[in-house]
C-alpha cells in the first residue's frame, strides 16, 4: 500500500484527495494543506516509487501502467472507506486522476486539474525522445533539470522550479527510468483524455505562463461540456506553487460548489 497522510476535519464529511506529478511527492502540496484542512478532510498520497512509497513490484525491472498507479490511489480510498472525494492533481498527476475516473467513474465528486498535461505537442515529443536516448548517457538529474527549465523557463518561476527539482532528487535514477518508459502509455491515455467526457465536473487551473500546455487545454475545454478553465496570472506550469492563494481560493470555491455537503447546506 502506498504511503499516505490523512487529516480529519471535526465537522466536514467532504474529502479532498491530492495527487502529485512525476518526480514529486505529497510535499508539493505544502501551500495547499493549511487552507484545505480548514474546510475538508484531506488525503495526501505518495505515488508508487515517489516520496515514502516503494515500487509495488518486487521485480525492480518490471514496468507499470497508469491504471496500476490509479488503482493504488483507489485502494487507499477503499482502505479509508472514502466512497467519494474531490480529486486535485498537478502536471502528470492529472493523468492519474483521469485514470481513476475511468476505472472508478463516480468516485470523484469533482476534479481540479492544475498545470494539466492533456496532449503531446511536437516540442514535447522531441524532448521525450531525446530524454530516452540521453538517459543511458547522462545523470538523470541533468535531464530533469533541463525538463524543469523548459517547462518553467521564466525568472518568476524560479522558486517552483527549484521545488520541482528538489523533489526529483528523492526519486532516484531507476525510478526515473521507469516513469520515462510510461511516456509510451501516456499517449494512449491522452487520446482517451481528449475523447472521453469525465464523469464529474472538471476545473482546469492553468498559469498564463504555462506555454507548453495552456493552448491545448484551452482548445479541449471548448469541446467538453462539463469542463471549465480558469487562467491564473503571473504563474507557470506549477500554479499551485506560483500563485498558491489564487489556486486555493478557486479550487475551494469549485469543490464547495460541487460537493454534496455544500449542496445540502444551501
Amino acid at each position: 500500500m502506498i504511503y499516505h497522510r490523512k487529516f480529519i476535519h471535526q465537522r466536514s464529511k467532504t474529502w479532498v484527495v491530492f495527487v502529485h506529478g512525476a518526480g514529486g511527492s505529497n510535499g508539493i502540496w505544502f501551500r495547499q494543506l493549511k487552507e484545505f484542512k480548514k474546510h475538508f478532510n484531506v488525503l495526501l498520497v505518495d505515488l508508487r516509487g515517489h516520496g515514502k512509497s516503494k515500487p509495488e513490484s518486487a521485480d525492480q525491472d518490471t514496468d507499470y501502467s497508469f491504471d496500476e498507479i490509479a488503482l493504488d490511489v483507489i485502494q487507499i480510498m477503499d482502505h479509508l472507506h472514502i466512497e467519494k472525494a474531490h480529486l486535485v492533481g498537478i502536471s502528470l498527476g492529472c493523468i492519474v486522476i483521469r485514470a481513476i475516473d475511468k476505472l472508478a467513474p463516480g468516485r470523484a465528486e469533482s476534479i481540479v486539474l492544475g498545470g494539466a498535461i492533456i496532449q503531446f505537442n511536437k516540442t514535447l515529443k522531441v524532448l521525450i525522445s531525446m530524454a530516452k536516448i540521453l538517459n543511458s548517457i547522462l545523470p538523470y538529474m541533468w535531464l530533469y533539470k533541463l525538463n524543469a527549465l523548459i517547462l518553467m523557463p521564466y525568472r518568476r518561476h524560479r522558486e517552483s522550479r527549484n521545488v520541482f527539482i528538489k523533489e526529483a532528487v528523492k526519486l532516484g535514477e531507476k525510478e526515473f527510468g521507469r516513469w520515462l518508459k510510461l511516456s509510451r502509455e501516456i499517449k494512449t491515455n491522452l487520446n482517451e483524455f481528449i475523447g472521453r467526457e469525465p464523469s464529474s465536473p472538471v476545473l482546469y487551473l492553468m498559469g498564463d505562463g504555462d506555454h507548453m500546455f495552456l493552448p491545448m487545454v484551452t482548445d479541449l475545454v471548448k469541446k467538453q461540456v462539463n469542463s471549465t478553465l480558469e487562467i491564473i496570472k503571473d504563474s507557470g506550469h506549477c500554479c499551485n506553487l506560483d500563485q498558491a492563494r489564487l489556486f486555493n481560493e478557486r479550487s475551494i470555491l469549485f469543490i464547495t460548489t460541487h460537493s454534496q455537503e455544500g449542496i445540502l447546506s444551501r
